[in-house]
């Protein structure tokens, strides 16, 4: 009897850790990352799987931010490196190898914006939703038109919203040769 007691409370326990994790779900909105010293959000409809760093093959002739090739689950996709994408060279002159860290992540992008590609970021910083910010920031004059909006959130740091769907469309992103 008393095993059934226990059983029912266990399922009990699960019922309620799933409501609560599916209205989190619901809830989070952005991927919360860092690139080039700067914080960005992902919009969580549009980003894929997260994969720690992996080895990344060269590609000869193409522009500085695109990093090259990794084969990630058997597929091969091509590595951006978001900071010097959206900042322009922000990380200087230092190669790749020189820049990976223990906390580096390439973030693919979903599967329906139709491009095997994966953002290398240096730093994940969690899911974020509309509530954790304050404000609406000034959105940057030079910053591309995928840069959707910038967020302000309690502690007073800018966010710049990244749209995936507008980055693969744009023009520029799809031409890697230099």
């Amino acid at each position: 009897m008393a095993k059934r007691q226990s059983l029912k409370e266990l399922q009990e326990r699960l019922a309620q850790r799933l409501t609560a994790a599916k209205s989190e779900a619901l809830t989070a909105t952005w991927l919360a990352i860092e690139a080039g010293g700067r914080r960005y959000l992902l919009p969580l409809v549009q980003s894929g799987e997260i994969f720690p760093w992996s080895t990344v093959q060269a590609v000869p002739y193409t522009k500085s931010w695109y990093v090259g090739v990794a084969n990630l689950r058997g597929g091969l996709h091509g590595v951006i490196d978001l900071a010097d994408l959206v900042q322009g060279s922000a990380r200087g002159s230092m190669r790749p190898a020189e820049r990976i860290t223990s906390e580096s992540r390439l973030v693919s992008l979903h599967g329906a914006l139709g491009l095997n590609a994966v953002l290398w970021i240096d730093r994940l910083l969690g899911l974020r939703n509309p509530g954790a910010f304050s404000a609406m920031g000034e959105r940057p004059a030079e910053a591309p038109g995928y840069v959707t909006r910038v967020l302000v959130d309690a502690q007073g740091q800018d966010w710049q919203e990244l749209d995936l769907q507008l980055l693969v469309s744009e023009p520029e992103f799809l031409a890697v040769a230099a």
